[in-house]
């Protein structure tokens, strides 16, 4: 079977992130996904099946854990498809988080993902309330993972993550920003961490901007932001706020396209599609806010 292997937003090799990406005739049964992510060892393999309708459901899988959003798996697949399979863009993907598009521009490619406004926490959860040499300025959450604002991206480069301790929170991560300083290139910073999900630091990550564009755009004032996730691969995001959407423009490049070996009879049919299996939108809504761990204020 055929797999490639992308650097997400970067426009040079070796950068950005790394993921697989699978096009499938059939879905493969979930338990063969999860293996051939964990024989990958990458932060997230993707899987896509064309539609009747001309569109596509996706799935994302972790070394742990299937996962619900995954930005750069995305852009990575879009990417594949593109160059490799000569699909047309827009492209119309079926998600666990709704439908996510993307098209081509100038810059590279436009990713349409949904905007996750940050909810505020009065106190960290207790696994990670002494993971932070001094308090964060502001803590904030969506439904898959706890923000701290560092008050610069300074702090942001410097935080040296207690991993076990992240790792108590399970699937949820922790995302440090902070707001680079007046004369850098990027209006904020990041870094990602979800050990728990087998990614103790994930190098560039497109699903935590849903929430940190909201946030920055409303912190600074304007809708355009550049930023950098401060990973040592690191990577730029272009973004853009819209009333219920974020866009993000990045680049990506190919690195490997191998084929890979499946056990014998392996490659057997899954009968249910990305929009009618139970991780779809409708019971990702509702399991949302039951994921969210228990914090001090509860």
């Amino acid at each position: 079977m055929r797999m490639y292997q992308v650097d997400a937003f970067t426009d040079r090799l070796f950068a950005g992130n790394p993921a697989a990406v699978l096009v499938l005739d059939h879905w493969l049964p979930d338990d063969l996904m999860l293996a051939i992510t964990q024989e990958n060892n990458l932060a997230e393999t993707a899987f896509v099946k064309a539609r009747s309708d001309g569109a596509w459901d996706l799935r994302w899988f972790a070394p742990a854990h299937e996962v619900d959003f995954c930005g750069h798996a995305t852009l990575a697949t879009a990417h594949v498809l593109l160059t490799e399979a000569k699909a047309e863009a827009p492209l119309v993907f079926h998600t666990r988080v709704g439908e996510l598009r993307v098209t081509q521009g100038p810059h590279g490619y436009r990713l349409d993902i949904p905007r996750l406004p940050p909810e505020p926490l009065e106190r960290l959860p207790a696994e990670i309330a002494r993971v932070f040499d001094n308090p964060p300025v502001r803590i904030f959450r969506n439904f898959e993972n706890i923000f701290a604002d560092l008050g610069s991206a300074e702090a942001v480069r410097s935080f040296v993550p207690a991993l076990a301790s992240i790792a108590r929170l399970g699937s949820v991560g922790l995302v440090v920003t902070g707001q680079e300083a007046d004369n850098g290139r990027a209006h904020f910073v990041s870094r990602y961490f979800a050990p728990g999900a087998g990614i103790p630091e994930d190098p560039v990550t497109g699903s935590i901007h849903a929430t940190l564009v909201p946030y920055w755009a409303e912190r600074l004032g304007r809708e355009r932001l550049m930023a950098f996730q401060a990973s040592v691969r690191g990577g730029w995001l272009d973004c853009e706020l819209t009333e219920d959407r974020v866009f993000l423009v990045g680049n990506a490049v190919t690195f490997m396209k191998a084929m890979i070996s499946l056990p014998n009879g392996a490659a057997g049919t899954h009968s249910a599609t990305a929009a009618e299996s139970p991780g779809s939108r409708s019971n990702f809504v509702r399991r949302a806010s039951a994921r969210h761990p228990k914090t001090n204020s509860t």
